[in-house]
């Protein structure tokens, strides 16, 4: 075809995850620090003689390739929204392990908004294309963001972080899927404190200090529903991390590193001990690069 748009799904980071209460429709409020990755899936749209939907990558038979399948639900409500009806074809290399605590779907979803406000030269217009989101998913406004934030409530209420310091990543995963429902229910308390107010200023050390008196409230029901999580903690400790967590529901986990160099080298060593399990090495996005 002569035009197509292909678009990063970066991995969305937890690096913080407050419960801080329920909502009566059993939503959970949340405050969370995030942050996205240059590690992802990717997502290219383009215009075709009929619809197409091809799924590839380590990953792809972990998805279903039909209308339950977030992609194809954004494709959907794009066009409901702008009034769209020509043929497209999707296809979305799948590099990110699914169910894994990285907001891989939510991610795809708000890839194929952005590729498709590119390919329709759609007006920016980023509340239009956040209400679309939310209603596919409570991560899909902050996917489409892609840059470091502050989420809360559901996790639509989504404040920038400027002035974020790049961070060497390590993203683990031991090969085991959770189920975020499981997690959720087996919470032992779901009204905790917020978190504390950032620094002003953030350097990789005034950060990870920053994380120290933070939590993942969702890392101890997971950690008893899957104990792999905790061989995945221990991986990143001992090839370096200087600071190390649970993403979201889990099961994958990062190491922060000082630079990207470093994290190669701690993500080579972990695949030499653990072969069959998920490993990359990436950094953080800033505001530019979610494109």
């Amino acid at each position: 075809m002569d035009e197509q748009t292909v678009v990063l799904a970066p991995a969305k980071i937890n690096l913080a995850l407050h419960v801080t209460g329920r909502r009566a429709d059993g939503y959970h409020l949340l405050d969370s620090l995030v942050a996205f990755t240059r590690f992802g899936d990717r997502v290219t749209v383009a215009p075709s003689d009929e619809d197409r939907f091809a799924i590839t990558g380590p990953y792809a038979a972990g998805l279903p390739a039909d209308d339950t399948n977030l992609v194809l639900r954004a494709l959907k409500a794009m066009r409901a929204e702008f009034g769209r009806t020509e043929p497209i074809s999707i296809s979305l290399e799948k590099n990110l392990p699914v169910a894994s605590g990285v907001g891989g779907g939510s991610s795809d979803a708000a890839a194929v908004m952005r590729g498709l406000a590119s390919l329709w030269h759609l007006p920016a217009d980023p509340e239009r294309l956040g209400r679309i989101g939310i209603g596919l998913g409570a991560d899909v406004p902050m996917c489409l963001a892609a840059r470091p934030l502050i989420a809360r409530g559901i996790g639509d209420e989504i404040t920038p972080v400027d002035g974020f310091p790049s961070l060497g990543i390590v993203l683990v995963n031991p090969g085991v899927a959770v189920s975020t429902a499981a997690v959720f229910a087996a919470l032992s308390s779901r009204d905790n404190p917020p978190l504390p107010p950032l620094p002003g200023h953030l350097d990789f050390h005034t950060l990870c200090n920053w994380l120290e008196t933070t939590r993942n409230d969702l890392e101890a029901p997971a950690r008893a529903l899957e104990p792999a999580i905790n061989g995945t903690l221990a991986a990143l400790k001992k090839a370096g991390a200087h600071f190390v967590r649970m993403s979201g529901s889990g099961a994958t986990c990062f190491g922060l590193f000082e630079s990207g160099n470093l994290a190669k080298r701690a993500a080579s060593e972990i695949r030499k001990r653990k072969p069959g399990w998920f490993v990359a090495a990436t950094r953080n996005t800033s505001k530019d690069d979610t494109a």
